[in-house]
C-alpha cells in the first residue's frame, strides 16, 4: 500500500520569512537537511503531497505573478534533486474566508480521504504550525510538528527509516478473547498466557529462532477443547506479524527454500537435529500450505496440547499472514517433531523477516 507524506511548505520546506509571505525568489531559503532527507524518505518509499495556505493568493494582497516564480523555483529545486510531489494543493483564501480547504479543513484532501487504497497507518501530515497537527488529526493520520532545532529533518528522516516493526492484534469471539503483540526487530521481550504450557513453549520457540519478540494474551474455552484457543491464535499471529510487516520493503521474503504454490525449489536447508525437518516458506500475499509429515505423530497429546493441531496452527497462521508455506518432518519421538516444526519456522521466518535493503522483493510491485 501507498504511504504519503504530506507536508506544509512555508516553514517546514523553506524558511517562514517574517511577513509570512514567500512573495519573490530572494526570499527562497530551504530548510536545514530537507533534501537529504525527503530523498531517504522517498527511498524508503514514501509518496509527497505538498499541503500549503497561502493567504489571499490572487488579491491585491498577494498577486499570483509574485507568488508563481518562489514557488517555481522551490519545486524545480527540489525537482532537479529528485524530489517530486504527487500534488501540490494549495488554499488561497483567508481565515475570514472561512472556506472549507484552509488547514486543518479537509477540503483540499478529500479525494485522499475518499480513496482508502493508500496505507493511513503509516502516512504522516508534517508541518511547523498547530493548524498541520490538527489536519494530520482531522485526517486520521499522525501528525510531526516540525521544529528545525528540536524536530528537524533529520530527526524526522531517522525516526521515519529505522525499522518500528510492531503491532498488536486483539481478537475476540465468543469462544477466545486473543491480544497478541509482535516486534519483528528486537528479541527478548517475549510472554505468554495460552493456558497450555507446551503451546506457550512452542510460541517461544517461533520467537526465539525468529529473532523476535512476541506477548500473546489467549484466554479460550478450554473447557470446551484446545481447538479454538491454538486456530485463534494461529490467526491474531498471522494478522499481528503483517501489519508490523508495513509495506514489506527489504525483507528477503524467502526462508530457507523458494517455495512457489504446490511447488518448491530447494535453494538450500538446515536440519536442526536429526528428525529431518524442512520448512520452506514466502511471505508472497498468496496463502497456500503444504505438509507432509512422513511419521505418523506417537503420541496424540504433548501435555493437553493435541498434536493433531500443530498442522492447523500453522495454517491458520500462513492464510492470515498471506504466507506460501511448506513443512514437512520425518519420524521421531513426538515431542522433537513438533518442536522442530517449530525451531524451524521460526528460523525461516527470521530469514524472510530480515531487512537487507529497500526495495520490494517481488517483480509484481505488490506482495
Amino acid at each position: 500500500m501507498k504511504k504519503y507524506l504530506f507536508i506544509d511548505r512555508d516553514g517546514t520546506l523553506v524558511a517562514e520569512p517574517s511577513d509570512f509571505q514567500v512573495d519573490s525568489t530572494d526570499k527562497v531559503v530551504f530548510e536545514p537537511f530537507v533534501i537529504p532527507a525527503l530523498l531517504k524518505l522517498a527511498d524508503a518509499g514514501f509518496s509527497f503531497v505538498m499541503v500549503s495556505n497561502q493567504d489571499g493568493l490572487g488579491t491585491d494582497s498577494f498577486p499570483l505573478d509574485t507568488f508563481t516564480k518562489p514557488h517555481e523555483l522551490i519545486v524545480n529545486t527540489l525537482e532537479s534533486q529528485g524530489i517530486t510531489f504527487e500534488q501540490i494543493l494549495i488554499c488561497p483564501h483567508k481565515p475570514e474566508d472561512h472556506c472549507s480547504c484552509r488547514k486543518p479543513n479537509l477540503g483540499l484532501v478529500m479525494a485522499y480521504l475518499k480513496d482508502t487504497s493508500w496505507d493511513r497507518e503509516n502516512s504522516y501530515f508534517i508541518g511547523d504550525r498547530e493548524t498541520d497537527v490538527s489536519m494530520g488529526q482531522n485526517m486520521g493520520i499522525k501528525s510531526i510538528r516540525y521544529d528545525r532545532d528540536t524536530e528537524g529533518w533529520q530527526k524526522i528522516c531517522e525516526d521515519l527509516t529505522c525499522p518500528h516493526r510492531v503491532a498488536t492484534v486483539k481478537r475476540a469471539t465468543s469462544e477466545t478473547q486473543i491480544e497478541i503483540t509482535v516486534d519483528l526487530d528486537h528479541q527478548g521481550q517475549s510472554h505468554f498466557e495460552t493456558g497450555m504450557g507446551f503451546f506457550d513453549h512452542m510460541l517461544d520457540q517461533i520467537a526465539t529462532h525468529g529473532g523476535i519478540s512476541i506477548k500473546a494474551y489467549v484466554k479460550g474455552d478450554l473447557n470446551v477443547d484446545e481447538h479454538h484457543s491454538i486456530e485463534d491464535t494461529g490467526i491474531a499471529l498471522g494478522q499481528a506479524i503483517l501489519k508490523a510487516l508495513g509495506d514489506k520493503r527489504g525483507i528477503g521474503r524467502f526462508g530457507f527454500v523458494l517455495p512457489m504454490d504446490e511447488v518448491y525449489a530447494e535453494v538450500f536447508s538446515e536440519n536442526l537435529n536429526d528428525d529431518g525437518i524442512t520448512v520452506a516458506l514466502d511471505i508472497s500475499g498468496r496463502p497456500h500450505v503444504e505438509f507432509d509429515l512422513d511419521a505418523v505423530f506417537t503420541r496424540d497429546y504433548i501435555g493437553v496440547m493435541p498434536v493433531q493441531m500443530v498442522g492447523h496452527f500453522f495454517e491458520s497462521l500462513a492464510v492470515a499472514l498471506g504466507l506460501t508455506l511448506h513443512m514437512k518432518v520425518t519420524k521421531g519421538n513426538a515431542h522433537h517433531q513438533v518442536e522442530a516444526l517449530f525451531k524451524a519456522f521460526g528460523r525461516a521466518l527470521r530469514q524472510a523477516l530480515k531487512v537487507s535493503g529497500k526495495e520490494l522483493p517481488s517483480s509484481k510491485g505488490k506482495l
